[in-house]
């Protein structure tokens, strides 16, 4: 395997007396989009924060870059290019959708995306510039929460349940943008409970169990083992 872009390493990451990752190990290459599978409860939103330091581990490492990025606060994280967008997408509901773009550009430490990049990648949220945030869809909120982190000169993207809660036609779309974003050089990690949707687009994928990484493969050596489909996806 090439040089790893991220690295996680025997990290250990508890919620009170709760242990939930439990050496849990696992490596990113530069411009993939790697997908981290589960059930509910087992350790994959958790994984997401404690990369960027929501919930910062007892022990092991992160390494991004080459650089030991465990435990750093979310703001010094997100100054590396390492960004977040998590399931509840996080919007400001009364800001209009120009707004929210416009705030995400001004606090940004380098510029990413241009605004127009943006609409030329979204066209829907150009048509819904002048909404607000609670006017919006599911899918356009998904949209926007993305295109707020590609305007921050992101270079890790962390997706957090990107389709959950959203109608069939509109995860396609969401899968679309994805490759989009992929085809741009763009590395994601991807947390995803629609096993489908996240075999759609990912490189490779690994799925956590009880904090551990049990399974590391293609999706098509995942489609093809039935096993372990079955063991810890339910599928």
């Amino acid at each position: 395997m090439a040089e790893a872009f991220l690295e996680v390493e025997n990290l250990n990451t508890y919620y009170g007396d709760s242990h939930i990752l439990k050496d849990l190990s696992f490596k990113i290459r530069r411009g993939e989009t790697v997908a981290l599978l589960g059930r509910n409860g087992v350790g994959k939103t958790t994984t997401l924060k404690s990369i960027v330091g929501w919930v910062p581990p007892r022990s092991g490492r992160v390494s991004f870059e080459g650089r030991n990025v465990t435990g750093q606060e979310m703001m010094k994280n997100a100054r590396l290019g390492i960004s977040l967008v998590p399931e509840e997408r996080r919007i400001f509901t009364n800001l209009t959708v120009f707004e929210n773009l416009k705030l995400a550009t001004v606090t940004a430490q380098k510029p990413g995306w241009s605004l127009q990049d943006v609409y030329d990648h979204f066209p829907r949220l150009q048509e819904r510039a002048t909404n607000k945030g609670d006017e919006i869809s599911g899918g356009e909120k998904q949209m926007l929460a993305i295109a707020r982190a590609l305007v921050q000169d992101t270079k890790l993207l962390l997706l957090d349940e990107p389709t959950e809660g959203l109608a069939p036609l509109i995860v396609r779309e969401v899968e679309a943008i994805i490759r989009e974003i992929k085809s741009k050089g763009m590395t994601i990690l991807l947390v995803e409970q629609n096993f489908y949707s996240a075999l759609a687009v990912a490189d490779r994928c690994y799925i956590i169990d009880q904090g551990t990484i049990k399974f590391e493969g293609t999706p098509d050596q995942l489609r093809g083992n039935t096993e372990v489909l079955s063991r810890y996806l339910h599928v």
